[in-house]
């Protein structure tokens, strides 16, 4: 698994290249499925075709199905309720944090930035042309575009937050790092997100609905009659996704461990007799 999410959160190719190479020597049949049948674009953060700035994942949907697991037998009505109410709660906290906040930059982004600042000390970095720096003094070395924000590393790049080599090449430019952040990174864009009141709809009875939605008939849709059995309340796998197996001892019939696994001492009585009884 370390060498997965290594490949994943790769900012480079050429170190991408590297890390599917050993998985490709250790798991030559998982290499194969996850460039061939998912995708680098889908789980690589260095072939990812758009911004996805410091996020490695595009299944939030998850929580939200998670938190209205209970709420989907509802009518949609009270199914609607729960939702803006849980919504309310989220943009009033998160609002309440972001006003109480004192730094230029939201609370993870500045304890991510900050320690960049030390680590850039003693890095040596040579001027190349007005907007471009070469910063030295690491494994890694690094090409700074001050003006376009990009670096060789690709944490400038992909992460819209300054890289070392940034910070470094700022300190020598005598530019403000804070100017290199992206604006979704400040305080005052984390206000405007959640600047906005979710209000309540409200009763039915207080609702204003104009007369030619009253009179308009609605249908419901065909639906084709079947077969009465147990509703399923979990959703259906998708593409590339596999569920978890629960182990299942074949011994004691105990879910968790395999057979042979199985500290019982008494197995099934289906089946063969037990060995120490007659026939």
């Amino acid at each position: 698994m370390g060498s997965y999410w290594s490949t994943v959160k790769a900012y480079r190719c050429e170190d991408f290249t590297g890390y599917m190479i050993e998985i490709s020597n250790r798991y030559p049949r998982v290499a194969e499925y996850l460039e061939n049948e998912v995708g680098f674009e889908k789980w690589s953060r260095c072939h990812y075709p758009g911004l996805r700035y410091n996020i490695t994942t595009t299944n939030m949907f998850e929580s939200l199905n998670n938190m209205l697991a209970n709420a989907r037998d509802f009518p949609y009505v009270t199914l609607l309720n729960i939702i803006q109410e849980k919504m309310s709660k989220w943009w009033n906290d998160r609002r309440i944090v972001a006003m109480a906040i004192t730094t230029p930059l939201t609370p993870s982004q500045e304890s991510e930035l900050r320690p960049r600042f030390a680590q850039s000390n003693g890095r040596h970095t040579s001027q190349l042309n007005p907007i471009t720096y070469h910063v030295k003094g690491s494994e890694l070395e690094g090409v700074v575009d001050i003006f376009n924000k990009t670096c060789t590393c690709k944490e400038f790049d992909i992460d819209k937050l300054p890289c070392v080599h940034a910070v470094a090449a700022a300190h020598h430019a005598h530019v403000s790092v804070y100017s290199l952040v992206s604006l979704y990174y400040t305080k005052e864009y984390y206000l405007l997100a959640y600047g906005e009141t979710i209000y309540p709809v409200g009763s039915q009875s207080q609702w204003d609905v104009p007369n030619e939605v009253v009179a308009r008939i609605v249908l419901p849709r065909e639906v084709k009659e079947k077969k009465r059995r147990r509703p399923k309340t979990s959703r259906f796998p998708s593409v590339g996704e596999f569920r978890k197996r629960k182990h299942h001892c074949g011994k004691c019939g105990a879910y968790g461990y395999y057979k042979k696994k199985c500290n019982s001492q008494t197995g099934s009585t289906e089946g063969n007799p037990p060995t120490n009884m007659p026939v």
